[in-house]
């Protein structure tokens, strides 16, 4: 606490401070008419401290003006101000009017102290060569790639509905509602009676015209027919032939059967009821993959092509993703969107993905090599980005610009600024200014934080700002 001394002629202050040693400590002494100032500036710490300050008062201060805890304050007399024989009360009145100038000049010169420690502090800090710890990193190369989102929606690999050819009235149902189906597999029968009677007419005749043409054929090879008779026996028998497949024919109609393996769906009839020409019976999905048709802006269609890979989620499964690769692209571009279809195909071994399924899709394009930094590296002043090398020779950073492009998580690629294999600053930026020593606390490998994710996003939503600015 400071103290302050009156016996009516002058003015002492002291601070009760802890003295430091003479190596840390410089004394500044500056004294005026009626007036002196002692502070003591700390250059490690950048501090200064007003130690004594004495207004008015001709004699030293006690002490060669340093504190010690020996300093006793100097009572003023009993009573306070007296008027003595010699003296007039305006002479009284002008004495009190000096001390409260005295006073005003004590409060003035203590902020002008203070102001000149804040000024120089920071030059003593810059004058400490003190090296700043720092964690580093070197700069590698690595895979980056464009990312594209969109949406699409899950087809199967092949489906069909399962219809009626002809009119008539099913008799039997040979699956259960989801069942896995063979292809070729019995599904639904219809009433069959009258065709497989005339089936059975149909081959009868059959019979009957080929022994009628072999016998017309050896006799004809004997010449005791002629050939004529030969041809009529020809005619009847591909006639029969001809009916029997057409009534075969008409027999498959009133049997459907699978057209390819896969998963039949909720039948919409029974048995006996009388069903028409393109009524559905049910739905046959072969979903062993799946196919995703999206569209992308024609801004991309250069660097689409088939084997790019996606990734695609849905939200009925949470954060799960679905990888898949780029099938066929469409020959054509959507005249009012501007727009071109892609369809990709995506492995379904476990039969979880559905058709009609509405799915966020990542198209990744443009593979290429670059280098790639820290994200907790850059240091953004303005509109540029910057970064802080070491020199390990000299071991100082230097500050140094770059031009940014995509990201991955935790990484960021380069463009241009930097090579393969410099040290850069990871931890410790925000104390370092161009030129400064360094000294490093240890070397971390650079790994992305999670799964690859380009920050370069285009298609459906607006696209994110690159790492930094550049």
């Amino acid at each position: 606490m400071p103290i302050i001394n009156s016996d009516g002629r002058c003015i002492a202050l002291r601070t009760a401070a802890i003295l430091l040693p003479p190596a840390h400590i410089h004394r500044y002494d500056v004294t005026g008419s009626h007036w002196r100032a002692v502070a003591a500036l700390d250059r490690s710490r950048g501090t200064a401290t007003l130690t004594a300050l004495n207004i008015g008062c001709r004699r030293p201060m006690p002490n060669g003006g340093r504190i010690d805890s020996a300093f006793k304050p100097t009572q003023p007399p009993a009573g306070g101000l007296k008027l003595g024989s010699h003296q007039s009360f305006s002479q009284v009145m002008r004495q009190k009017q000096r001390i409260g100038q005295k006073m005003r000049h004590l409060k003035f010169i203590a902020i002008l102290i203070g102001v000149a420690a804040g000024l120089v502090a920071p030059a003593i800090a810059q004058d400490n060569k003190s090296a700043v710890p720092v964690v580093t990193f070197r700069a590698q190369v690595m895979t980056f790639r464009d990312r594209v989102e969109a949406l699409g929606t899950l087809r199967s690999n092949e489906s069909v509905a399962l219809t009626a050819v002809v009119t008539d009235k099913i008799i039997a149902i040979e699956f259960e509602d989801g069942d896995r189906v063979e292809k070729g597999q019995i599904l639904v029968k219809m009433t069959t009676a009258e065709e497989t009677a005339l089936l059975q007419e149909a081959r009868s005749t059959l019979e009957e015209a080929k022994l009628q043409y072999e016998r017309s054929k050896s006799l004809t090879n004997r010449r005791l027919t002629p050939e004529t008779v030969l041809d009529q026996r020809r005619r009847d028998f591909q006639t029969a032939a001809a009916r029997v497949a057409a009534m075969e024919a008409r027999l498959s109609d009133r049997i459907l059967r699978a057209p390819f393996s896969g998963r039949i769906g909720l039948r919409t009839v029974s048995i006996g009821t009388l069903v028409n020409p393109g009524d559905v019976i049910a739905r046959i999905e072969d979903d062993s993959v799946m196919k995703l048709d999206f569209s992308v802006p024609s801004t991309f269609i250069a660097t689409l092509k088939p084997g790019l890979e996606i990734r695609a989620k849905a939200r009925g499964f949470g954060k799960e993703e679905f990888r898949g690769t780029v099938a066929n692209i469409d020959n054509r571009v959507d005249e009012i969107t501007r727009t071109i279809r892609v369809r990709a195909i995506i492995p379904n071994p476990d039969r979880r993905l559905v058709p009609g399924l509405l799915m966020n899709i990542e198209l990744y394009k443009n593979p290429r090599e670059a280098i790639a930094i820290k994200e907790e590296a850059l240091v953004p002043i303005g509109t540029d980005t910057y970064v802080f090398v070491v020199d390990k020779e000299k071991m100082i950073a230097e500050r140094r610009r770059i031009e940014t492009g995509t990201r991955r998580p935790g990484l960021v690629e380069v463009i241009s600024g930097i090579k393969a294999g410099e040290t850069l600053v990871s931890d410790g930026t925000l104390k370092l200014r161009p030129g400064s020593a360094v000294s490093i606390l240890r070397s971390e490998e650079m790994e992305p934080l999670g799964a690859e994710a380009p920050s370069a996003t285009t298609g459906q939503k607006e696209p994110e700002k690159p790492a930094g600015r550049t």
